[in-house]
């Protein structure tokens, strides 16, 4: 193939592009929403506590309706699909995680939750779409084909905004994705004349189309992966979980996910209703560990799976047997190799105040900074900069890695050497881990473009550019190259 009367052709993979391919960041996170505000003080029971027994004459759990997470704390019969999960080591609990000042509208606490910000101020992009913005620094110019996150039965959510893009895709239902996946279908536009009405159809396909930009790569993913264990049925948590593994199985590529389970909003007869919706929750991220565990790849060790919630319950019980909007909540995270216990400090029911909550243990914006530096393996810098003020890392919270290349592993930029025989002539190296549009353009030393010398469309593999500066026009002197695939973007420096 020629490009600027040049060849242009691929080599094979070498050890390095292995090693870049399969490097130690293929870790996954599971973002699980308990929306509508989770009742804390039932999810994790103080044993034997008095004061709680007093404060919540109804809706009490009694300790022989609980399972031991240790002498002093329990959970419900209804979570003990957690059990076994518990006593291997996949299972911690961090208690009373909240923030200072707290919101109870489920709307602006949800956003705070969400922005992570703090309660006096509105911030308009996500923790996570920080992240990912700073990960696919080109995402609009050269998007991937492998969605950064993507988010199951909850619309377009402030976690994955950036600021100029949501960095996750959204399907609103398990039966949209389903279509999606069993299609990878996107609308055509060729055809299309210039009339008003075949411009309007064509804008409204192309916005179609980038929204489902990824269904090819979703269909091929979900057709590889299997699901190799009973999930419960009647539970839609479950039904979202069981997606996720397929994918992730599948070897899609997406490292964040986001699933959703609501009904947590207990005003009225939580006796009933809350053990129910744990129960969900429990056997839903059992089926989801134990699939992941179904084969050799030791998947549900690179699986961290976290609750989280927009606030807690009032810790005493309402004249309708639930309780109200309130302050801390625990979060559960589940894992292959994680290991067992407890962080932060149960919430103080000894000397309750009739007018607010006992104050929160932990910071939610620390649990999302631990997480970020070492679960996801980001430096202490990058994950300031996402957060926008430092935070206390939780240590010991999930396993550490060291801060690696970030989520750089859809494409590499490998750099430049003069041509063996071709004189004036240089080899511009670079590898695509996924299929996806290249563009490859000349920047001054100040870094406006000069020259676009790719832009099309490659498939996985290794590749060769040959630049020759005279037939761009280049004179001699200092120069980048920038490469902007993936959604991520590589410049270095040339002298011609």
């Amino acid at each position: 193939m020629l490009l600027g009367k040049l060849p242009v052709h691929a080599f094979q993979p070498t050890p390095m592009m292995a090693a870049l391919a399969n490097g130690p960041n293929d870790r996954i996170l599971v973002l699980i929403r308990l929306d509508g505000g989770n009742d804390g003080v039932n999810t994790v029971i103080e044993r034997s506590n008095p004061f709680y027994y007093n404060i919540r004459p109804n809706i009490a759990i009694p300790d022989n309706n609980l399972w031991a997470l240790s002498n002093e704390y329990g959970m419900p019969l209804s979570t003990s699909a957690l059990q076994p999960m518990w006593e291997d080591g996949m299972m911690k609990v961090i208690f009373n995680v909240g923030y200072p000042d707290p919101n109870y509208s489920h709307f602006r606490s949800y956003d705070i939750v969400a922005s992570a910000s703090s309660s006096e101020e509105v911030v308009n992009t996500g923790w996570m779409g920080r992240f990912l913005d700073n990960e696919y620094a080109a995402f609009l110019e050269a998007p991937p084909t492998v969605p950064p996150a993507l988010q199951i039965g909850v619309q377009s959510n402030l976690v994955f905004k950036a600021d100029n893009a949501n960095m996750a895709l959204a399907i609103s239902s398990p039966e949209e994705f389903y279509q999606i996946a069993q299609t990878g279908l996107l609308y055509e536009t060729a055809s299309l004349g210039t009339s008003p009405r075949e411009l309007e159809l064509a804008y409204v396909r192309q916005t179609a189309n980038a929204a489902f930009r990824y269904a090819q790569t979703i269909k091929e993913a979900y057709a590889r992966g299997k699901n190799q264990t009973d999930y419960p049925t009647d539970n839609y948590l479950a039904e979202q979980l069981a997606i996720v593994a397929k994918l992730i199985k599948g070897n899609l590529g997406t490292r964040v996910f986001m699933v959703q389970i609501g009904g947590f909003d207990t005003h009225s007869d939580q006796i009933d209703r809350h053990p129910v919706l744990l129960n969900r929750l429990a056997t839903a991220v059992k089926a989801f560990y134990e699939d992941l565990a179904a084969g050799s790849n030791n998947l549900q060790e690179k699986v961290l799976s976290m609750t989280f919630s927009e606030f807690g319950r009032t810790i005493f019980e309402n004249g309708s047997q639930g309780t109200d909007h309130g302050w801390g909540t625990p979060m559960l995270l589940f894992g292959g190799g994680i290991g067992n216990g407890f962080t932060g400090a149960y919430q103080d029911l000894s000397n309750p105040d009739p007018y607010t909550d006992p104050e929160f243990s932990v910071d939610f914006r620390d649990v999302y900074a631990t997480v970020l530096q070492d679960w996801m393996g980001n430096s202490p810098e990058l994950v300031q900069f996402v957060m926008g003020q430092p935070q206390t890392n939780l240590g010991g919270l999930v396993p550490a890695i060291p801060p690696a290349l970030g989520d750089n592993g859809k494409c590499a930029l490998l750099g430049h050497n003069p041509h063996p025989t071709l004189p004036g002539v240089f080899e511009i190296k670079y590898s695509m881990m996924q299929n996806g549009p290249v563009r490859i353009q000349l920047l001054d030393s100040a870094g406006h473009v000069l020259r676009t010398m790719v832009n099309e469309y490659k498939n996985t593999g290794s590749y060769i550019m040959l630049f020759k500066p005279s037939d761009w026009f280049v004179a001699p002197g200092q120069y980048r190259y920038r490469l902007q695939a993936g959604g991520q973007v590589f410049v270095r420096d040339i002298i011609v």
